[in-house]
């Protein structure tokens, strides 16, 4: 059983504002990126989420005044009537369309003791710096900027319920963003309404992070640093969007590695075939199916498949694609122990297409590419119902959520008096 609830939630005045504000997240787009997206949308809420894109060159990303100014731009878009927060609690359907793709999600606040007690499953480890950034962010700003991408095994019945309210509703934002995927937003304010959808959801035995491990993790934290001030109620819950599973689409998470590790790639070429069928071929090569690899290597793409017996089929971790990739290829012959710490190991997502891996190799940044089948999700809730961890940089998930649409506070913003007393 989860429990959710809804919040007065922040978010821009004007449907014009909903696009120049909402932005893709801080962590897929590095510091020039973001200054680049500010450049063509000066409102763009990736000021408020990548902050050091707004300050002087070569400022460490967890440097304090990082997250000052992150606090100072989005109390400034709420001085300027950009940012207003609804006076009642609510709950917000979130559709977005990419391509032919549609997903659907609520946007609502779940409960950090879920999490904690594992109603609210991970998949992944958060790495330590990363966790403690999100910790300072939510802290300084006093807000969650972004939400976690939660889904949950699809029954019919809580679909048909989101799909009715906005067939009786008018979207309060609909746009297309700079990359072509639309964005509209249905807001649920009717004590009706919103109690329909809290018992609906309630029935749900178990929901799963898809995307937003650190951002979880770090509300967690925050949440029980203010547990014992009376007004610091808000920061239990953590903005989240819940998607019905099957509407999801998992994309590649490719492998780019530095250099050989001592081989040429004739001599690597003929040491992986012990472990994998290796056919030169004249294409790129995506993979069509699970156990099955691309590889780009001098000049060259190949098709690789796992053969039988080097994998256990029954492992939930070892039959994973990355897991096949890394126990009898990356570590072994390219000498990458841990993936999620060592340097000559970089990851691409889907979404930047097989030309991207064929060009950080073809200009000599990268030595070898590997092109990944998607992991079903599936697996990825098998996965979590086994109480075990994914390889590093298994998902990557598209359409990503747009930052900005909906903000969750856990401090009310008085654009007046910035002297406010913090929770924290």
């Amino acid at each position: 059983m989860t429990t959710i609830r809804p919040f007065r939630g922040l978010r821009p005045a004007t449907a014009a504002l909903a696009r120049e504000i909402a932005s893709l997240p801080y962590d897929v787009m590095n510091t020039e990126e973001a200054r680049a997206e500010l450049a063509k949308h000066p409102d763009s809420f990736i000021a408020v989420t990548k902050s050091e894109a707004t300050l002087p060159p070569g400022i460490a990303p967890n440097d304090a005044a990082v997250y000052a100014r992150a606090r100072e731009n989005l109390v400034r878009l709420v001085r300027e009537g950009k940012l207003v927060q609804d006076a009642r609690d609510c709950y917000y359907i979130y559709r977005q369309q990419m391509g032919p793709h549609i997903q659907i999600g609520l946007v609502a606040c779940c409960d950090t003791e879920e999490y904690k007690c594992g109603v609210i499953k991970r998949h992944e480890l958060t790495r330590a710096e990363k966790e403690q950034d999100r910790v300072d962010h939510i802290r300084i700003t006093r807000a969650q900027t972004g939400p976690v991408f939660l889904t949950f095994r699809m029954t019919g019945s809580v679909l048909s319920h989101l799909m009715r309210l906005m067939g009786e509703k008018a979207p309060v934002y609909a746009f297309v963003a700079d990359d072509g995927v639309q964005h509209s937003l249905y807001v649920v304010d009717s004590a009706v309404e919103i109690r329909g959808l809290t018992q609906e959801l309630a029935a749900i035995p178990a929901l799963y992070i898809a995307d937003g491990h650190h951002r979880c993790a770090g509300a967690t934290r925050v949440a029980a640093e203010v547990a014992v001030d009376p007004d610091g109620a808000e920061a239990r819950y953590f903005q989240a969007v819940i998607f019905p599973d099957k509407m999801l689409t998992i994309l590649d998470y490719n492998r780019v590695v530095v250099d050989l590790n001592g081989y040429t790639p004739q001599t690597l070429l003929k040491a992986m075939q012990d472990k994998f069928e290796v056919q030169p071929v004249a294409q790129p090569v995506k993979p069509h199916a699970r156990h099955r690899f691309g590889m780009y290597l001098a000049g060259q793409w190949y098709k690789l498949t796992a053969k039988d017996g080097t994998f256990d089929a029954k492992d939930p971790i070892g039959a994973l694609d990355v897991s096949i990739l890394q126990q009898n290829l990356l570590a072994p012959l390219l000498g990458i122990g841990d993936p999620r710490t060592d340097a000559r190991i970089d990851f691409v997502g889907g979404i930047r297409g097989l030309k991207e891996l064929q060009g950080r190799v073809d200009s000599g940044e990268m030595a070898v590419a590997f092109s990944m089948y998607p992991t079903p999700m599936a697996d990825v809730e098998a996965v979590a119902d086994a109480g075990l961890i994914m390889p590093p940089k298994s998902t990557w998930f598209e359409p990503k959520l747009r930052d900005g649409l909906v903000v969750h506070l856990l401090q009310d913003i008085n654009p007046k008096d910035e002297a406010q007393p913090s929770l924290f």
